[in-house]
């Protein structure tokens, strides 16, 4: 049953990172009708990370008054809307409000996707879980990328957000009639609060800072590494290919991952390798020749963690409280990503070259060996506790 949970939700997340491509694969067309500039571009493709920095507290707060699978159906019926709204805009402005409305409904539906995998899988398999769950976003990316191009070619801009806010609307309503809490959940229920225990909040402020800058050190590497390349003379199509490479990789590498940390339990070693990996990846692209090598590198051991990082959170705090602690989770996440990319943007001005933004990635997926490390002495810290009370 939890692995038929888990594949309709992969489903249904696929539609987050659908939506979220549609602005970034018809810009050209923005710019051509609406005659704004690249910088503008982004600003629009930047909104639909904006609502989380704000609504991650209140959201995971609404889990004690609606079950999961009304809050997924939510946030996936704003995704929808958002692209209609977006599609149907006559300007900017009116594109800019849909990609706020799909933003919102992305924070929605990430925070009770990841809980409802962590209910599902808490303490078997959750690494592979999460792992598998988390590769639906470069996954719905990938998509876009191939089907939105053909579908402006094919008529205009707006219909790739119509097919992706009707991809959103389908998983919508699956979610809605399929889903299906665990038992063990469902005897919870009446006991869901917000209050997290000292402990907790360490924890979870913890694996929300790891998953952060994990993340960060990505669009670094995605933003920068390109630019890297053509510095070293590669044209840009082939630039953008080298980079790409990682993200396809990355999808299949990370359920690796997860299985290998869920059998062999040597989460803190993986994340070592896999952090040092993604260090000499990024340090890699500078070096004239090695652009494949470092993509490869970076896809198959740099950025297959992912699931393992992201079931920190999982394990961070107990069932009951789980909403809220995503909501905690998801704040910190979103705070990092609000200023790591444009740091690492405000670098490469200074600079003058993309050596030096990566340099900051490097920094990013370093400091996300110290933060785990923490991470597992506060919990046997914990441990170590109660054992000393139960002997007491």
């Amino acid at each position: 049953m939890r692995w038929r949970m888990l594949a309709l939700l992969f489903f249904a997340r696929i539609a987050l990172g659908f939506q979220f491509q549609t602005a970034a694969s018809v810009g050209g067309d923005l710019v051509a009708d609406f005659g704004i500039d690249y910088s503008e571009v982004g600003f629009l493709i930047g909104l639909f990370m904006v609502p989380g920095l704000f609504l991650a507290l209140p959201a995971g707060a609404a889990g004690r008054f609606l079950p999961d699978r009304i809050l997924a159906f939510a946030g996936l019926s704003a995704l929808a809307l958002g692209g209609l709204i977006s599609g149907f805009g006559p300007g900017p402005v009116t594109i800019g409000l849909g990609r706020l409305v799909a933003g919102a409904g992305f924070l929605l539906a990430t925070l009770y996707f990841t809980k409802m995998t962590a209910d599902w899988f808490e303490g078997r398999e959750i690494s592979t879980a999460m792992s598998i769950l988390v590769m639906s976003w470069p996954f719905g990316i990938a998509m876009g990328q191939v089907g939105h191009a053909y579908l402006a070619a094919f008529q205009d801009w707006r219909l790739p957000f119509v097919v992706a806010s009707l991809y959103c609307a389908i998983a919508a309503v699956g979610v809605l009639l399929l889903y299906r809490a665990p038992a063990q959940k469902k005897a919870a229920a009446g006991s869901s609060g917000s209050r997290l225990s000292g402990l907790e909040f360490q924890l979870i402020l913890l694996a929300g800072i790891a998953w952060g800058v994990f993340n960060a050190g990505y669009v670094v590497y995605l933003s920068f590494a390109p630019q890297m390349l053509e510095e070293l003379g590669y044209a840009p199509l082939q630039a953008a290919a080298l980079v790409s490479v990682a993200s396809w990789i990355m999808i299949f590498s990370g359920a690796a991952c997860g299985q290998i940390v869920d059998r062999f339990n040597h989460r803190d070693l993986v994340l070592i390798v896999c952090m040092a990996s993604a260090v000499a990846s990024l340090w890699l692209i500078g070096t004239s020749g090695a652009g494949l090598a470092a993509s490869l590198l970076f896809g198959l051991v740099g950025m297959a963690p992912a699931g393992v990082i992201m079931a920190l959170a999982g394990a961070a705090v107990a069932p009951a409280r789980r909403a809220f602690g995503m909501g905690v989770f998801f704040t910190v996440y979103y705070a990092i990503m609000a200023v790591g990319p444009p740091l690492a943007g405000w670098i490469y001005e200074q600079a003058a070259t993309a050596g030096a933004s990566l340099v900051l990635g490097m920094g990013l997926f370093a400091f996300v060996i110290p933060v785990a490390l923490v991470f597992r002495l506060v919990q046997t810290r914990d441990r170590a506790h109660e054992l000393g009370e139960e002997k007491g």
